[in-house]
């Protein structure tokens, strides 16, 4: 796709990134509450394997974290529509900081798992809006959409490395500090991230929050997903987003009986289980070096050659093999970055809590729904059966999405989103530009200039978008697929 721009000017650096105003302190806050969330799981996990002795009780604490927060982020997101993030972000941390501060009474003065499952279940609830408000700051800081995209990858990679060091130093800070003073350190974390967050002035909004009633969940539910559906662009990326889910999370569904399989060494089931997530991140490191336009174009491409990789493992080769074939599978996985980028510029911004929180609640309970469907298989077949069946069931879904897959349309809305802030700078002169190296100078629209913008809200965005390229922004959402279950 052609926009006039040289690609070596077109994908800003990392650096670029961090020196725009605001995103530093914003992107220590989120590592600091990754950081919290993993040590505080490590350490409820393992208060109640003290008192029970149970393996199932303890992998109990991790499953009350999934389904509370998928529900915290389908239910409670659009209060991000009618109140700032930045708000409703601080918040939500001062919530869970009282909650952690409960959480701490219970574990030091009973042994009630019920009470402890509860506490953790209502944390995790009231934080699913805290994704939502986080992404669409992240819209506000970086109204550029070229440095959007990059801090969007950059986001994406530091999730990936913080689950890692939360979880390491989740085990770290239990055998040192104790339990009580391990979930202190999580409420710490809450504590000084909403302090760094009241301290923040980001950038306002271009779009007033919406002043309707809070309607009924439900309801906020259903306006979402009639968002969705009556987008053809937006339902195609949301379906290949979820049609991905099952080859994602099947090598580490299984993972540590396929090593039990094939080696008596215990560390086989940590390294296959790690191929995966480090194969993402190789992958995101790569695909980040090309311009937001190619990242796209490569979109479908990636998604269709994922599975692949998996189908190694149906023959069973030595483990290094398979843990080759995995680490690749992760890499290709890299393709979620920009679809979710994409998906996040072409949903209105007066949607985008609703949108982002059920988009973002299925993508997570997808996930999970394919680990337990990947486990049940290998229980019926074999480990290495059941990551070869989830890799050709996957293979094709994606094949039937990809017949159907509307190309120009989702070309078209991109062009016009990476090209309306050009057209705009050439007939205003912006102000301040947030940040001074950015390749595309923030629009007229963007500083708050006298010129008309139509935001579109459907029956379909790219339509809309070929129809006025000169008077549109095309507004923000998000698809926010993370590696929460592993996925």
């Amino acid at each position: 796709m052609a926009t006039g721009r040289d690609d070596s000017v077109a994908v800003p650096s990392f650096a670029e990134v961090l020196r725009t105003p605001v995103f530093l302190p914003v992107f220590a806050v989120a590592t600091l509450s990754t950081w919290g969330d993993y040590i505080a799981r490590i350490t409820v996990a393992a208060v109640v394997f003290s008192w029970t002795g149970s393996a199932l009780a303890t992998a109990a604490t991790f499953a009350v974290s999934l389904v509370p927060s998928v529900l915290g982020r389908a239910l409670l997101s659009p209060i991000c529509d009618r109140i700032p993030p930045r708000i409703c972000l601080i918040g939500s941390h001062l919530i869970r900081a009282l909650l952690v501060g409960a959480l701490i009474v219970v574990v030091a003065t009973t042994q009630s798992l019920v009470l402890v499952l509860a506490l953790v279940g209502v944390i995790e609830f009231v934080g699913g809006p805290a994704i939502t408000a986080s992404q669409m700051l992240l819209t506000d800081i970086f109204p550029d959409r070229r440095l959007y995209t990059r801090a969007f990858g950059l986001s994406t990679l530091a999730a990936q490395v913080n689950q890692a060091i939360g979880l390491a130093m989740g085990g770290a800070v239990v055998s040192l500090m104790g339990d009580t003073k391990a979930l202190l350190v999580d409420l710490l974390t809450f504590v000084v991230g909403a302090a760094i967050l009241t301290l923040v002035k980001p950038p306002k909004s271009v779009v007033t929050p919406d002043d309707a009633p809070l309607l009924n969940m439900l309801a906020d539910l259903r306006q979402g997903w009639h968002q969705i559906r009556a987008s053809r662009v937006l339902l195609s990326m949301l379906g290949l987003s979820l049609a991905s889910a099952l080859a994602i999370a099947a090598p580490e569904a299984v993972a540590l009986p396929y090593a039990a399989q094939h080696s008596t060494s215990s560390t086989w089931g940590g390294l296959l289980m790690a191929a995966p997530i480090l194969g993402a991140v190789v992958g995101l490191l790569l695909i980040g070096r090309l311009p937001a336009e190619q990242q796209s174009s490569l979109v479908l491409r990636l998604a269709l050659l994922t599975p692949l990789p998996l189908l190694a493992t149906i023959f069973e080769p030595p483990l290094q093999l398979v843990w080759a074939a995995w680490f690749v599978c992760g890499a290709l996985q890299c393709y979620m970055l920009p679809l979710q980028a994409a998906f996040t510029l072409l949903v209105p911004t007066a949607m985008r809590g609703r949108v982002f929180g059920l988009a973002g609640a299925l993508s997570v309970g997808v996930t999970g729904a394919c680990f337990l469907f990947a486990g049940w298989i290998s229980e019926r077949t074999t480990p290495a059966a059941s990551v070869g069946i989830c890799a050709v069931v996957t293979l094709g879904i994606l094949v039937l999405l990809a017949a159907r897959w509307p190309k120009d349309e989702l070309a078209g809305s991109l062009e016009a989103t990476f090209t309306t802030s050009e057209e705009s700078v050439a007939r205003v002169a912006p102000a301040t530009p947030v940040a001074p190296a950015a390749p595309g100078a923030p629009s007229a629209i963007e500083q708050g200039a006298p010129v008309q913008v139509a935001f579109v809200p459907g029956p379909d965005v790219v339509e809309a978008a070929a129809s006025q390229p000169a008077a549109q922004t095309v507004p923000d959402s998000g698809l926010h697929g993370e590696r929460e279950t592993g996925g």
